[in-house]
């Protein structure tokens, strides 16, 4: 399995999201330019400009239209995916961490960083369907959630918009009403993780989702009844976490922090992608690569290819070779 390398960025990546048809592969980084590539031959198909800060995360609407940025400048921005023009731009009082259109594309959720006495938030924000209605739209919150302490470093929506699923420093995942905006549920303090979760990911029915942490560890959710399902232990820092559409497999990427990269020996930095097998909790394999942490991690949804994104700037793109789908235990 020969990785596609993939240079586009200038510093390290943050995200990494792949459309619904797995034919686009999005990359944000700090360095202000989300960036869309060919998903089977790593080739750059172009850039959205007009960020003026780091972009933290993206998502992408069902039929690949339009793509949604969160950025350290403060906003998020609505763009035109084949045009690379912006739509529409969301105006914050504090940089915008994650971003995740819901089930049908006509609502999002944002959540925004704690900043100069603010405390961190989750929007919930109208998409106007009619690309002449956007002008007239202000932008205002449909609801904002107040509570988590600390970053809250994803939140994605649940079965039929009817919940939201937020995680971050304060090591608590939790649920609320998208209506009322009511906390339903908290993560369990004994199964919970003990350190900042620093990334969610949903299975592909959305019914369980992966949480990573730096406690070195990652956990399998139930969706609706945030029962602990698995827990896969790993001796570094988690700091990306995706799961397979296709097999039972779970990735985990991470490595210490960028602050200690320097000054240890890139062998020893374990910068490698971990596979784990979802039911026995036990590591199948590792692909090796990045020069630095992982931070960002996407499974194509045909689950036959990978990419993952590193302090390094690079994305590598994976393509399966036919061994990996008759791994056996």
């Amino acid at each position: 399995m020969r990785p596609i390398l993939m240079k586009g960025h200038e510093r390290p990546l943050t995200f990494l999201k792949y459309n619904r048809d797995g034919d686009l592969l999005f990359s944000c980084a700090k360095d202000h330019n989300p960036t869309v590539w060919f998903a089977d031959n790593g080739e750059r198909l172009g850039t959205y400009r007009g960020h003026n800060g780091a972009v933290w995360s993206c998502d992408i609407s069902r039929d690949s239209s339009t793509l949604i940025t969160g950025s350290a400048d403060q906003t998020a921005k609505l763009w035109d995916v084949k045009t690379g023009t912006p739509l529409f731009t969301f105006n914050f009082d504090s940089p915008a961490r994650s971003v995740d259109f819901a089930v049908g594309d006509q609502i999002a959720v944002i959540t925004t960083d704690p900043f100069m006495g603010l405390t961190s938030a989750i929007h919930i924000k109208h998409i106007a369907r009619d690309p002449d209605d956007r002008m007239a739209e202000t932008g205002e919150s449909v609801l904002i959630l107040k509570g988590p302490q600390g970053r809250i470093n994803r939140a994605v929506w649940g079965p039929l918009n009817r919940t939201i699923i937020s995680a971050g420093e304060d090591t608590v995942i939790r649920i609320w009403d998208s209506e009322t905006g009511k906390l339903l549920k908290e993560s369990d303090k004994e199964d919970g993780h003990k350190k900042p979760i620093t990334s969610l990911s949903k299975s592909a029915d959305g019914s369980h989702f992966l949480t990573g942490s730096l406690d070195k560890s990652a956990k399998l959710w139930d969706t609706r009844s945030l029962k602990l399902i698995k827990t896969y232990v790993t001796e570094r820092p988690v700091n990306a976490v995706t799961m397979s559409p296709l097999l039972d497999h779970v990735v985990l990427g991470g490595g210490q922090d960028a602050s200690a990269v320097t000054t240890t020996d890139h062998r020893a930095g374990k910068f490698e992608a971990k596979f784990y097998d979802k039911i026995l909790t036990e590591e199948i394999g590792g692909v090796k690569g990045h020069f630095g942490p992982i931070n960002a991690l996407a499974f194509n949804p045909d689950g036959r290819s990978f990419a993952s994104g590193g302090e390094d700037g690079y994305v590598r793109l994976h393509h399966f070779d036919p061994d990996y789908f008759n791994i056996k235990l």
